[in-house]
């Protein structure tokens, strides 16, 4: 993979990236092969992390998919992650995402769950908190869940839970009846899911309000009332075209009218 088209990953770091290219990270390949390896239970401390749109070869890093290369210092139990930041709008599942499905069918002990990838997710009965086979959980078809997938590859049926790994809930499950559910794209979920989001803290502004994202690019919102909760999902999409002034500005308009 060195070969004479490579380049080190730190020069392309806020730069666009096209599939095929090759990115070389500092050090020694022998190295970079210990720090990127990934264990079955996610990333070890000190491991730097390859995210989406990149997959490990030969001395480094070849990117899948065309967008912005993006690098998160080290943080978390991880030593840095890589990843290609792109205005990709289908999701393909990723083993301990969160994500907003529909409950779509039952099928004996298991419900099948649209999460907006190329397949359905199953989800078992028992993977909420405090289910048995006596008390079995409340769902219907028609439902929105929140859930995490546990299984998620090529080869397998995508499985979630709503259960972490203390079997707690941790605020996964049935979301309620009211609300709105829309769909973005999956770069401004990450965005949204930023630590310190300016986004939600401008729209904090407006009215108190519950939020639920997905990292499937389903987002739900619920406020006081209907008109307040149609006024955050639109300032919430259009926000992906908007700048920072333009946020603000927005935001302050709103403001005014009330």
């Amino acid at each position: 993979m060195a070969d004479v088209g490579a380049c080190e990953a730190q020069e392309r770091v806020g730069r666009v990236v096209l599939p095929g290219e090759a990115l070389l990270l500092p050090g020694h390949a022998e190295a970079d092969s210990e720090r990127l390896r990934l264990s079955a239970n996610g990333p070890q401390k000190g491991k730097l992390v390859c995210g989406p749109g990149l997959r490990r070869g030969g001395e480094g890093l070849l990117v899948t998919k065309c967008g912005l290369l993006r690098y998160r210092g080290p943080g978390s139990g991880s030593g840095g992650v890589y990843w290609v930041d792109s205005q990709q709008r289908r999701y393909v599942p990723v083993k301990g995402d969160h994500v907003i499905g529909i409950v779509t069918a039952k099928a004996g002990d298991i419900f099948k769950v649209d999460v907006g990838g190329s397949e359905q997710a199953s989800l078992s009965y028992l993977a909420f908190e405090g289910a048995t086979k006596r008390n079995r959980p409340n769902v219907q078809v028609g439902d929105l869940i929140y859930g995490q997938f546990i299984v998620a590859n090529k080869d397998m049926e995508p499985e979630m839970v709503c259960i972490d790994s203390s079997g707690r809930a941790n605020g996964m499950g049935v979301i309620g009846q009211d609300g709105f559910l829309f769909k973005v794209s999956l770069g401004l979920i990450r965005k949204l899911l930023a630590p310190d989001c300016e986004i939600i803290q401008d729209l904090g502004q407006l009215y108190p309000f519950e939020l639920v994202l997905g990292m499937n690019g389903r987002i739900w919102v619920k406020a006081k009332t209907i008109q307040q909760t149609l006024i955050v999902t639109n300032v919430l999409e259009a926000c992906e075209h908007m700048t920072a002034e333009q946020r603000k500005q927005a935001v302050a308009k709103v403001l005014e009218n009330q």
